[in-house]
């Protein structure tokens, strides 16, 4: 199995799935073909065998079809049963309390193995230069 790397659109965010359980997404999500972008995701989330993987979600937008694939990518890497623990850094701007609610619906959805790390932006800036507010679950 391949990592896979997708450039951003304005329709769609950067991809990064490292096949030793890095995974990102980042940017705008609202893609045309929601079952067409997210299948290979789903496929790469099925067939990962590291015990161990670390997602950062840092979504500026996304839409209702995007939020409910969220959710499935996030309960796919909860039972899937070759990883043993899941760590998803939420990340969201101060001050955007429906992301932030999101992300709490999620982790009530994801019980088994995933933990969720709320990262709150003071400013909009790149993430690798990013100051962040962390709270722990």
């Amino acid at each position: 199995m391949d990592s896979i790397a997708i450039e951003p659109t304005n329709q769609s965010p950067l991809v990064m799935f490292n096949v030793n359980g890095r995974l990102l997404l980042e940017g705008r999500c609202l893609p045309e073909n929601v079952a067409g972008f997210f299948a290979p995701l789903f496929e790469f989330l099925s067939k990962l065998e590291t015990e161990k993987v670390l997602f950062d979600v840092n979504l500026d937008y996304f839409n209702t079809a995007t939020s409910k694939k969220l959710l499935e990518m996030f309960k796919c890497l909860d039972t899937n049963e070759k990883i043993q623990r899941v760590m998803i850094n939420w990340h969201y701007e101060d001050g955007d309390d429906d992301s932030f609610e999101m992300a709490e619906i999620y982790q009530e959805q994801c019980q088994q193995r995933s933990k969720f790390k709320y990262i709150r932006h003071l400013e909009t800036v790149p993430l690798e230069k990013r100051v962040s507010v962390v709270y722990l679950e």
